[in-house]
């Protein structure tokens, strides 16, 4: 496994698990259990996924030492508020059975943003944190965070695929030592994804999947990556990626894809800003 090093000093790994869109309690369970068995340490969860106490299960029975884990979950736009993010974060470590988090997000972009972080510094300095940062934030929204605020973001988690690359956002955020994570690495196989012949020809010349050949691309640009599979063998296949390199020919045509537009929702638009605000994960 290879880490980066956060601007606090904390070593994350640079793959991990993520659960998105896994709902169903026991399937997300075996799911964390099997990716902890083959060697996964960083488990990426959220409140909105409504899956924390799957997680969480999987941990206490993988035998897994605490300190070799790396834990990261999100605050929901409910959480709103300083008193309601501290709420938000022991509702979120009770459900995982966990005393301190690794990384805890802001997950979206709205609401009361500035008390939610403020509720994090507090958490950050008592040490119930080991570092904390946001999701989905455009670098206007990074810039205005960090003019009103103490702690530095270490991560910024993003939508980053081939058709997405987030090139100028990355700079960005290298310029103020805050480290680029990749949700939707695969951008859930839209536009052909793992049918594009140039990434079909490369994963050819080196033996590997499509899939492989994104996520090697995405750690050799020094970023964070969180797939997410069901399927153990998929897994597994995602986990090979650490014995082979793109060659710089190869990343410079992988960067010819990229079409700078999401694949899923443009966090801009006032009608999808409005659902957002108005979506209660409480059940």
């Amino acid at each position: 496994m290879e880490y980066v090093e956060l601007n606090n000093g904390v070593k994350m790994p640079i793959l991990g698990f993520g659960v998105f869109q896994i709902a169903d309690a026991f399937a997300c369970e075996k799911c964390v259990s099997d990716a902890l068995d083959l060697g996964y340490r960083s488990i990426d969860t959220a409140a909105s996924y409504g899956n924390e106490a799957a997680v969480g299960l999987a941990i206490k029975s993988s035998g897994v030492a605490r300190q070799d884990l790396f834990i990261t979950t999100k605050l929901w736009i409910q959480g709103n508020g300083y008193e309601g993010t501290l709420a938000a974060f022991e509702k979120s470590t009770q459900k995982l059975q966990l005393d301190y988090l690794d990384l805890y997000l802001i997950h979206q972009p709205y609401g009361d943003v500035f008390g939610e972080w403020r509720a994090m510094e507090k958490l950050y300095h008592e040490g119930r944190i080991r570092a904390i940062g946001v999701s989905n934030f455009q670098p206007d929204r990074i810039a205005d965070l960090l003019n009103h605020t103490a702690v530095v973001p270490a991560i910024n988690q993003v939508e980053t695929h081939p058709f997405q690359q987030q090139i100028a956002n990355q700079q960005f955020l290298q310029e103020h030592q805050i480290q680029m994570q990749s949700w939707g690495p695969f951008a859930e196989g839209k536009n052909g994804m793992f049918e594009n012949p140039l990434l079909a020809a490369m994963a050819q010349a080196h033996g590997k999947s499509i899939a492989q050949i994104i996520l090697r691309w995405l750690i050799q640009r020094g970023i964070v990556v969180i797939p997410k599979t069901v399927n153990r063998n998929r897994m597994e296949e995602n986990f090979q990626i650490f014995d082979f390199s793109l060659t710089e020919g190869e990343m410079e045509m992988i960067q010819t894809l990229d079409t700078k537009t999401s694949c899923f929702f443009d966090h801009r638009d006032p009608a999808m800003v409005k659902w957002l605000g108005t979506r209660n994960i409480e059940h």
